[in-house]
Parts: C-alpha cells; structure tokens; sequence
C-alpha cells in the first residue's frame, strides 16, 4: 500500500474528476508518493487545483504545452522545491477538431503537426527535462491507445500520432535504461473522459469495445492508475519499454 512512500511525481493531464490522469494521481497518493500536478490554464484551474489539493500535492502550476517556456517553468519549479523527480505521467493529447474529424488524407499539415507536438513530442520533451533530476533512476509514463497499432474508426489521424508516441516509447527506454530510468505506454480501452469526447460518434465505439472484449467491461480510470502506482513502484524495476493494456482483453481480439 505504500510502495511509493518517499518518491515525488508529477502528473501532467488532469482536466477532471474523469480524467485518466486524476485516476491515476489518486492511485501514486494512495501508494504514498508525493505529487506535483498542472492544470492547463487559468480556466481549468478551478476545475483542477481542488483535486490536486485533495490529494496534497505540493506543487501546483500552469502548464500548456502549447505556450513555450511553461513546461520548463514546471521543471524549475520542481528542480528547487524538490531536487530531484522520481517519476511522471504525461496524460495530454490534442488535435484541432476539424482535423480530427476528417479522414487522414484530409488533415491539413498544420493540425497533423500540432496533433504530433502535443499529443507525442511533448512526452520526448518531457524526458529530456526529467533525466538530469533523476539520478538515481526513475519512471516516465504516457497514455496510448488501441488506434496506434490497428485502424479504430473514426480515431483518424490520432491513430498514426499514438503509433508515433508507442515507437517514442521503446527508444526512450533504450537510451534512459543505463540512468535506470524506465519508460511504459499505459494503454487502456475507451473510456469515457473529456478528451476522447472529442472523437465522432464515440459512444458507439464505447458500446463495441465492451461487447469485443473477453471480460465484456471497460476499464476505468482506478483501474489504470493501479497499473501506473505498479509500474512506478521498485516491483516493476525489470520492466520497461513496454504498452501495457488494461482494456479487459479488448486489444487480443480479431
């Protein structure tokens, strides 16, 4: 129950009480770790702040990684409050609404480019600002999904960013693996949060997933922040590199 008693994370994506990222917030609290949580800008701060200070974090800061200088503001801010990081969940994605609801061969250079930044190279930037305040090692997780490795309909051009944020993952590990830091794609089944409501007709894929998959269920955020406090805690110290499903057996389907 306490495997994360004296390590310090950050956790970048909460929107709501629905979002993957407060499930799995909850689920490093729970294990005893110590949070730094941000909160897009000042118009989700009200929705934000009141979970992040639920949960007793000691740091809470704006962060849109849109907006240069914010992510490394973060980063600042936890190099003098704290010293040094031993982990962090990378819970944002994005694209431009109208492109995301084209087909792929319709989105325009601009939202593909702003999808790709967003949603994938700000995990990589991440990283690069995380490694020199972990020492003695540490633990980077990011949130992907099913539509990276198989065509989901209507998931468009998320589907080749999330294939592009898995690889990213796998060369992540390769090169942080000799500073003992591990790197891990969370990958649960639809679930129903602020983000994915974005994508068209998305009650209907919610509807198929549960039918599709062995346990007939979905997942929800408690369930993948279990799996994120486990591949955080010292337990899953040989395991990196690695997309972890949590959608009830709905990926193993045909």
């Amino acid at each position: 129950m306490n495997a994360l008693t004296g390590k310090k994370g950050l956790v970048v994506g909460i929107a709501n009480a629905d979002s993957i990222a407060f499930g799995c917030a909850k689920a490093f609290a729970a294990a005893g770790a110590e949070l730094a949580v941000t909160y897009l800008n000042d118009k989700a701060e009200p929705h934000v702040r009141p979970l992040a200070e639920m949960l007793g974090s000691t740091i809470i800061a704006p962060c849109d990684l849109r907006e240069p200088g914010q992510l490394e503001a973060v980063f600042g801010q936890i190099a003098d409050q704290w010293g040094g990081l031993d982990f962090l969940l990378h819970s944002v994605a994005y694209a431009p609404r109208e492109d995301l609801r084209r087909r792929l061969v319709d989105s325009s250079a601009d939202g593909f480019a702003m999808a790709m930044d967003v949603s994938c190279h700000s995990f990589i930037r991440m990283a690069k600002l995380a490694e020199p305040l972990m020492a003695q090692g540490g633990t980077l997780l990011t949130v992907t999904f099913y539509g990276a490795e198989k065509v989901v309909e209507h998931y468009n051009l998320m589907g080749p960013v999330k294939a592009a944020l898995e690889s990213s993952v796998r060369y992540m590990a390769a090169e942080l693996g000799p500073r003992g830091i591990r790197v891990h794609a969370l990958s649960p089944g639809p679930l129903k949060t602020r983000a994915a409501s974005g994508l068209d007709r998305f009650d209907e894929l919610l509807d198929r997933a549960r039918e599709r998959a062995p346990k007939h269920a979905l997942a929800t955020i408690d369930d993948v922040g279990n799996v994120a406090a486990f591949l955080t805690s010292d337990a899953a110290r040989m395991l990196t590199g690695n997309v972890e499903y949590i959608d009830g057996g709905y990926h193993i389907m045909g």
